[in-house]
């Protein structure tokens, strides 16, 4: 079993930037997939951004892509979003997860992943 604890979140204006950490104990990061969620405020979790295990190959929904960065430390055994040119539209709890498994592929999927953050806030201000 892996435990995760994000940080990173903040208050900041439009077109600011942030990096969230996503750091794990319990097993090594590496051998899992690796997804970055958020949820607004009466709105359904939604994907941001993702990292396989193996190659390394980096997913990101429409709405956050050349704007956020997934990426991994294996030595810190941490995964990190950096989100930079911010909207307030990106203001959610973003919460990572683990798997060791993507079914389908479906790495945009919450169902998909078994382990989760508690969650950091994320605000953006107009």
């Amino acid at each position: 079993q892996v435990q995760l604890v994000e940080s990173g979140g903040g208050l900041v204006q439009a077109g600011g930037s942030l990096r969230l950490s996503c750091a794990a104990s319990g097993r090594t990061l590496s051998t899992y997939h690796m997804g970055w969620f958020r949820q607004a405020p009466g709105k359904e979790r939604e994907f941001a951004a993702a990292i396989s295990r193996s190659t390394g190959t980096t997913y990101y929904a429409d709405s956050v892509k050349g704007r956020f960065t997934i990426s991994r430390d294996s030595a810190k055994n941490t995964v990190y979003l950096q989100m930079n040119t911010l909207k307030p539209e990106d203001t959610a709890v973003y919460f990572c997860a683990a798997t060791r498994v993507w079914g389908g592929g479906d790495y945009y999927s919450p169902s998909q992943y078994d382990y989760w953050g508690q969650g950091t806030q994320v605000t953006v201000s107009s």
